[in-house]
């Protein structure tokens, strides 16, 4: 499994980048940090055209979250169990590969 990690510092500045990147490096699954944007302005639709899932947690100016990939995930964690934090900093979902399940 090919597997990607960007910090975006603003997706709505980045998504052609993001997008361009995708197209040119076709990972299985790229988590994205500091989106900037809240949960109703992600750009679901142009990944979906992409040919990929998403899942995301956004937050307006600081943090935001996202997994994009091209297979569905499971068992979504939305923040650290346990830990009470208003910051959208955390966001795993698990993948299954050929060795095993990947959580990421």
């Amino acid at each position: 499994m090919k597997l990607a990690t960007w910090n975006v510092n603003s997706l709505n500045v980045r998504l052609q980048q993001v997008l361009d990147w995708l197209a040119a490096n076709p990972v299985e699954v790229l988590c994205i940090q500091e989106l900037k944007l809240t949960d109703d302005k992600f750009p679901e639709a142009a990944f979906k055209e992409a040919g990929y899932h998403a899942v995301w947690a956004g937050q307006k100016t600081y943090n935001g979250v996202a997994i994009i990939s091209r297979m569905p995930g499971t068992s979504m964690v939305r923040n650290i169990p346990g830990y009470e934090d208003p910051q959208q900093r955390v966001l795993a979902l698990t993948f299954p590969s050929p060795e095993g399940d990947v959580r990421v």
